[in-house]
């Protein structure tokens, strides 16, 4: 930092000077305050500034790596860093890469020179917030933007930081080439509405060409509408009405397909519509006439009963107090609304309760699924309860498919490796395996060997499995596998066929394959990597119902271990108990009820388990295991029970038949439906682009008191896996009102609660309906235009003109700080002069100073002639300095 001063002012100044030396004594300048004045003063004349920037300039370059920008920012980037860098006019200046799509990654951070961040964004205002707070002060910048100015966040702010820094936006438009594009500009729909309830979907195509466009219409996975639309004059429209009977919350998705399309991210949109009810209870059932339902309703609750699995999602939590699986298999829930369960119970304050069937818990393959941890009791695999002993082969797709690298770094190769190996170690000693790994030919890893003496061979060679291209031959890898499997001299065998449901080849006789197996006592299932509308799935589904086996679906390759592990513990463990068993109380059952209920002498039978750590069962069975037959505990902010013996079907006559069948259901019910939500509070959402607004508006005469000591929670998830709890933070707008913003990112629904006290108000799915990034909205064009523009910028198309001077010379006057410091010194000396105020020094007078007296002076009182007397004068000597008091005296005289 340096000072300097205008030169124009100098000769001012001198004359300043000159003309103060010739009224020298008139003016008494000889004073320290007006001498100081007149110094401030000159200065001031001199418009003094402050240098606060070196001459040296740091150009910083930021590129658009957003799906919509990257490639034209790929075609073009060697080019331009080479103009940029050559028309560098000095050695001190510096250039600087800034890479950005929806984050913002420094070039220099990138070890591959890949953007490796997420480009499903383009968010300008971010980078250029981020660059100005790496800038350092004390140096000159510049910015030079290569982006095609479709940004999907405004830019806030960033004008007002970049005049405030003195930092000139520079911007370069890139533009493709113009080619015809269609895409979904809206779909419309009531946020809620009532059961049955008409509305109006209203769905708007724009382009910039006319057509026709075919246009395809879902409701969850149900096709509603498919035909051709115009598009006249750059738009057009489609309006249909619909009605919904089942309450919850329920997903549309519109597609468009033109024949030609310049961006395919924006032909697609979604929303969502809440059907709303009461509460009521999710009543998922494997009996067509479930009495469990018929009980319910008779005790007051409102059941919305579901008997197709696959019509359910997370949507259809919303509005549900409590869940209920009544001897349903895991394999047939679909794998998003089992992953909701765990938010559903744990964060939004919902019940959940398994009854107990051969379909269910351990038996039903929810050992290590995404509700396991949920329930009250756990289903490890013990000695005690295994079958006879079991041979199991597994045959392995190790195809081109398997090779592809997952989101986790692991290949699909790697981790259904990983999920056979986890099958070997669930097994027991007596247990046998034989494995293949399958692609055009099958390929033995291993022949048929014992678990109690081969288990980490086995696991090794499993783990050693890769993928070696080609497609998978079905019927070639399991006639292989039966061949050997078919030799075991065990009480049970099994076969798993692990494969692509998109890539499933030769079939060839595999019909009378399975008739052999299963006339031999053998069983099949099948788990497959894909989703149950791929090319291949009928197939292997067919293989798995004619195998007498479960089937699998998972478009998540980081499930397959758990999937192995739930498919071998139902094939290898004998957890349900076909005898009667008596019953016995243990007393637990008046932390839900005010008494104790008068419980069934006998059960026809029930699944085996262990209660859980930490939770409580109210009825236990009076057998050698002592196993929990009603357990509950509480996860979270919600509430979790398991009843483990059937409430229908088989083995429910005694139950059915027990006088207080009713009351056990109507108490366990309300008990897992929890507390009604708290009164004088509620929320609401908006979704403006990519934003989501929750507002929590409240009594502040209830409420503003507890806040105080416990302000309320606000978590929310985001997409359908199982991810941990996101916690936002609450802005406090005004009493009685809180806010909050966060991002969503496009066809991912976020649900989420509002948590108070021990209750929770629940919310969502909400969604952002399309690819903003896709949205080329022309506004934000403009804007960048507008921020470039007000900060000296401006639009670059010659790139040797980046490194130009800045209009500021990095200088900072300080004329004003002379000026004040001269009024502060004006208004000290007008002080100084009216009171005859001065700083205190010592008196130098020559006359000696008289030694006091030790004894006290005693005054005589003046006659009354010399008191009428006038004082004679004061004459001071010639030969003495004025002391203080005397310099007082005349100034005050004077004055």
């Amino acid at each position: 930092m340096s000072m300097s001063f205008g030169s124009p002012q100098h000769f001012i100044a001198l004359a300043v000077l000159v003309l103060a030396g010739t009224t020298f004594r008139r003016l008494q300048l000889w004073k320290p305050f007006r001498l100081l004045l007149l110094v401030l003063l000159v200065l001031a004349l001199c418009d003094p500034v402050i240098r606060i920037r070196s001459g040296a300039m740091d150009l910083w370059v930021l590129l658009d790596r957003s799906l919509s920008a990257g490639d034209l920012v790929e075609e073009g980037e060697d080019e331009w860093k080479s103009l940029i860098a050559r028309s560098k006019p000095e050695r001190e200046n510096r250039l600087i890469f800034i890479d950005y799509a929806g984050e913002v990654i420094p070039s220099s951070n990138t070890e591959t020179g890949v953007f490796t961040g997420a480009r499903d964004a383009t968010r300008t205002g971010l980078a250029l917030h981020d660059t100005l707070a790496r800038m350092d002060p004390n140096r000159h910048h510049r910015i030079l933007l290569f982006t095609d100015g479709y940004s999907t966040e405004p830019l806030h702010g960033v004008a007002s930081k970049l005049i405030q820094a003195k930092v000139p936006l520079d911007y370069r438009m890139l533009k493709a080439p113009e080619r015809s594009d269609f895409r979904i500009s809206e779909l419309k729909l009531p946020t809620r509405v009532q059961p049955a309830e008409a509305f109006l979907v209203d769905l708007s195509v724009t382009g910039n060409t006319d057509g026709l466009i075919p246009v395809t219409i879902y409701r969850g996975n149900k096709r509603l509408f498919s035909d051709n639309i115009p598009v006249k004059g750059g738009i057009g429209r489609l309006r249909f009405s619909d009605r919904i009977a089942r309450p919850g919350a329920h997903r549309y998705t519109a597609e468009i397909s033109p024949e030609l399309d310049a961006h395919i991210g924006n032909n697609t949109h979604e929303q969502w519509i809440e059907v709303t009810s009461g509460p009521r209870i999710l009543l998922v059932t494997n009996y067509s006439n479930d009495p469990l339902s018929t009980s319910l309703r008779n005790q007051g609750f409102s059941v919305d009963e579901v008997q197709d699995f696959r019509s359910l999602s997370p949507g259809s939590l919303t509005g549900t107090r409590a869940v209920i699986f009544n001897n349903v298999p895991a394999y047939e829930i679909p794998n998003d609304f089992l992953n909701a369960l765990n938010f559903f119970v744990k964060e939004q304050g919902g019940g959940f309760l398994m009854a107990g069937g051969k379909n269910s818990f351990g038996s039903g393959g929810y050992y290590q699924s995404a509700v396991d941890e949920l329930l009250p009791v756990t289903m490890e695999l013990k000695s005690e309860h295994r079958r006879l002993s079991v041979a199991m082969a597994i045959v392995m797709d190790r195809s081109g498919s398997m090779g592809v690298t997952t989101s986790s770094g692991n290949t699909k190769m790697q981790l259904a490796n990983e999920g056979a190996a986890r099958a070997v170690e669930l097994l027991g000693d007596a247990d046998a395996v034989t494995v293949f790994a399958v692609d055009s030919k099958a390929h033995a890893i291993c022949k048929l060997l014992n678990i109690g003496t081969s288990r980490t061979e086995l696991i090794n060679r499993i783990r050693s499995i890769e993928s070696m291209g080609g497609g998978i031959y079905v019927y070639t890898g399991m006639k292989a596998a039966w061949g050997v499997l078919k030799e075991a001299e065990v009480g049970q065998r099994h076969l798993i066929l692990f494969t692509d449901a998109s890539d499933s080849e030769e079939p060839g006789e595999y019909k009378e394959l399975l008739e052999e197996m299963q006339a031999e006592g053998a069983t099949v299932s099948v788990i497959g990597l894909g989703a149950p509308g791929d090319p291949d799935a009928a197939f292997i589904e067919d293989i798995a119902k004619r195998g007498n086996g479960r089937m699998f679906f998972t478009t998540v390759p980081g499930d397959l271990p758990n999937i192995f592990a739930q498919e071998t513990v139902s094939v290898a463990r004998s957890t349900f108990v076909e005898d009667p068993v008596p019953t016995q109380s243990s007393g637990k059952w008046h932390e839900i009820a005010r008494r104790d209920l008068n419980w069934p002498q006998l059960i026809d039978g029930y699944n085996l388990s262990y209660l859980r750590d930490g939770d409580e069962m109210a009825l236990v069975s009076r057998d050698s295991y002592i196993a929990p037959l009603v357990a509950f505990g509480r996860r979270g902010t919600g509430r979790t029970a398991a009843i483990t013996f059937p409430l229908g079907g088989e083995y429910s006559q005694s139950i059915r038949a027990w006088e207080n069948y009713g009351d056990f259901q109507q108490t366990l019910g309300r008990w897992l439906i929890g507390d009604k939500s708290p009164p004088g509070i509620g929320i609401r959402h908006e979704i403006t682009g990519s934003k989501l607004r929750l507002d929590l508006i409240y009594d502040t005469g209830e409420w503003s008191e507890k806040f105080a000591t416990s302000p309320p929670r606000l978590v929310i998830e985001r997409g359908v896996r199982h991810h941990e709890a996101e916690r936002l933070t609450w802005e406090r707008l005004s009493p009685g009102h809180y806010s909050v913003q966060t991002e969503l990112r496009a066809s991912e629904p976020v649900r989420g609660a509002v948590q108070v006290a021990d209750s929770a108000i629940p919310f969502g799915p909400v969604v952002a309906g399309s690819a903003l990034e896709w949205q080329f909205d022309e506004q934000r064009i403009s804007e960048l235009k507008e921020t470039a523009h007000s900060s000296g910028g401006s639009e670059l198309l010659d790139l040797s003109e980046a490194w130009r001077p800045l209009p500021s010379p990095g200088t900072r006057a300080i004329r004003d700080w002379f000026l004040i410091a001269a009024l502060v010194v004006f208004l000290l000396e007008a002080f100084v002069s009216r009171t005859g105020w001065s700083f205190p020094r010592w008196s130098y007078s020559k006359t000696p100073v008289r030694k006091a007296s030790s004894s006290p002076t005693v005054r005589s009182k003046p006659s009354t002639d010399e008191a009428a007397k006038p004082p004679a004068p004061v004459v001071p000597e010639t030969d003495q300095q004025p002391t203080r008091r005397t310099r007082f005296q005349k100034a005050k005289k004077r004055h």
